[in-house]
């Protein structure tokens, strides 16, 4: 079995991630193609995240209650 050294400064903050090559590339490949957002699209996910952190959103089960489920 192989053993490297890795450099405490490429650790810093739990920041190191290993992966397997192919699905290394495989992931390129997909955020490469990938359509960028427009800033509309941006705006509303910052907005949802907003205010899902104040805590204005459904739970499933008032999601289907309101819904008539």
């Amino acid at each position: 079995m192989a053993t490297i050294t890795i450099p405490k400064k490429l650790i810093k903050d739990d920041d190191l991630i290993i992966l397997p090559r192919k699905e290394y590339e495989q992931l390129f490949r997909f955020w490469a193609n990938a359509e960028s957002v427009s800033q509309r699209t941006k705006k509303s996910i910052e907005k949802g995240f907003k205010e899902i952190t104040e805590g204005n959103f459904l739970t499933s089960n008032q999601l289907k209650d309101a819904l008539g489920l």
